[in-house]
């Protein structure tokens, strides 16, 4: 072709630098490709850090002070009413409601607040949790506030009874050990020997021992008539020599025939010569007789035939074996067929030749009944929890007094009456079925069904403890007893029956004055 050059070959150093662009360019494309990559790896993590921060700062939220306020409120409300609940539960329980619907209400109340109490307690994410809860829990302590007021006052008003019941029970508890102290004080006094009374029994016993024969000879000399069964006998036990002397002096001066009257007198072997010489020295007057003996006099009284004895051998303290001798009168007086038992503590104000007139019925005991209403009958004084005693009295069996009692002899020896007290106190060895300190209960169970009542007039009672007995009733009366624990003789004698007693003292008798009795 004309005109044109023909193209040679590229050889060379041209080659070489195409070579070298052309890897340059290989080269970029790769790091584009590769920063390409990466740029697209970068802007596809930022969602995903995005959502996780976003969780994180929601958990924040949720656990943020606001929700954890309001979920520490409730929770604190709904423990706060649990322990209400509970508590009015417990007081319907103390208030004896148990059966109540109150306490059923509030112990159901108490059990939901607590269960739902350990709900609250337990961690919420999530506030739509929470609600359901809420609403719970304020409708469980609007019903809680709710029942609470209705039941208030109620509850309050049950409490102060329930109060006022303690205190009264408290203070009955102490009223009864006050009595109790009281009744122990009042025993010990009646019990003790005044200083003026034992200054007495000093001097009588200082009498007979400077002049000894004077008063063995006086003691020897026995009325030929002291067992006379046609006569009016009395039995007086006792170691109180001045009580003794104002029972005869009183029963002498208000008799229409004294010297059909006989006194015997039973004392303690300690007193028995002070007794002696007080009525050697003031003899009875019209023609009455007196007979002083000791207890140990009488042989049968031992501790192979009486219980009594034996347990007073055996260290039994609260037993007197003085005051027991009312069990053993017909072996005490075999000759008589009649004898009236007179306590140390009365006075007699009337003639009591009208007793030996008395017919008894066939019974044992005449003795005048202290039972009214349902008060002083056997249940009184005997233990009828013991079968011995249920099964063979009742307790509605109306009890008597002793003091002024009509014993026919006679009639005691055919019921074996001894022998049934000694079975009864062999029984009582332990002090199960009476009182052993009482000698009445021993009287009642030995005297069941045998005992004639008397006409109240023949026997007063109640002046050694009530300030209240009717004049009337001591003017009529035929005796007057001061049982009870205000002896007319001691200090804490009622005051408006004291001249009763104090009218028969003999005063003329030097060694009151010596002894400073005050009368």
């Amino acid at each position: 072709m004309a005109g044109m050059r023909p193209a040679r070959p590229v050889t060379g150093f041209g080659a070489l630098f195409s070579y070298k662009v052309f890897a340059s360019a290989v080269f970029t494309l790769l790091s584009l490709a590769a920063l390409s990559a990466i740029l697209s790896s970068s802007s596809s993590s930022p969602p995903s850090h995005n959502t996780a921060s976003a969780a994180v700062r929601r958990r924040g939220f949720l656990a943020s002070d606001p929700l954890r306020a309001r979920l520490d409120l409730i929770y604190r409300q709904a423990a706060d009413h649990s322990a209400l609940a509970t508590a009015y539960a417990a007081y319907a329980r103390r208030l004896k409601l148990d059966s109540s619907r109150q306490l059923r209400v509030f112990q159901g109340l108490a059990a939901t607040l607590s269960d739902l109490s350990t709900r609250l307690a337990a961690p919420v994410d999530d506030e739509d949790a929470l609600r359901p809860l809420e609403k719970e829990a304020k409708d469980r302590i609007k019903l809680a506030r709710q029942l609470v007021g209705e039941s208030k006052e109620a509850f309050d008003t049950q409490l102060k009874i329930q109060k006022l019941r303690d205190t009264i029970f408290a203070v009955r508890e102490q009223l009864h050990r006050a009595k109790k102290l009281g009744a122990l004080a009042g025993s010990i006094a009646a019990g003790s020997t005044p200083k003026s009374l034992h200054c007495l029994a000093m001097r009588l016993m200082e009498e007979r021992i400077a002049h000894p024969e004077t008063y063995r000879r006086a003691a020897s000399v026995a009325p030929a008539d002291l067992a006379d069964p046609d006569l009016y006998h009395y039995a007086i036990f006792s170691d109180n020599v001045i009580a003794v002397s104002v029972v005869i002096n009183s029963a002498i001066k208000n008799a229409e025939e004294p010297s059909k009257h006989v006194f015997h007198v039973v004392t303690d072997p300690m007193y028995l010569a002070a007794m002696q010489v007080w009525f050697v020295r003031r003899p009875p007057a019209r023609g009455t007789k007196v007979e002083v003996r000791s207890l140990a006099e009488f042989g049968f009284l031992n501790s192979s035939y009486s219980p009594v004895v034996r347990m007073v051998e055996g260290g039994r303290r609260d037993l007197s074996m003085l005051d027991h001798l009312r069990f053993y009168l017909p072996e005490m007086y075999p000759k008589l067929r009649r004898i009236v038992l007179l306590e140390d503590d009365v006075v007699v104000q009337k003639d009591l030749a009208g007793l030996w007139r008395v017919d008894l019925d066939g019974m044992v005991n005449g003795a005048v009944e202290t039972c009214f209403g349902g008060f002083r009958r056997y249940s009184r004084y005997l233990n009828f929890s013991i079968s011995q005693v249920r099964d063979q009295f009742s307790p509605r069996a109306c009890a008597w007094a002793y003091g002024v009692n009509v014993f026919d002899l006679d009639a005691w020896r055919r019921e074996r009456c001894t022998d049934r007290f000694h079975q009864y106190q062999s029984l009582n060895e332990d002090g199960t079925l009476w009182n052993p300190a009482s000698v009445l209960p021993a009287g009642l169970v030995t005297f069941y069904t045998t005992t004639k009542p008397l006409d109240k007039t023949w026997h007063v009672m109640g002046l050694g403890y009530n300030p209240s007995v009717s004049p009337d009733e001591i003017r009529n009366a035929a005796v007057i007893h001061f049982d009870g624990n205000m002896k007319p003789w001691l200090d804490v004698a009622l005051n408006q029956y004291k001249h009763l007693w104090t009218k028969y003292v003999d005063t003329e008798m030097d060694f009151l004055q010596l002894c400073n009795f005050g009368i």
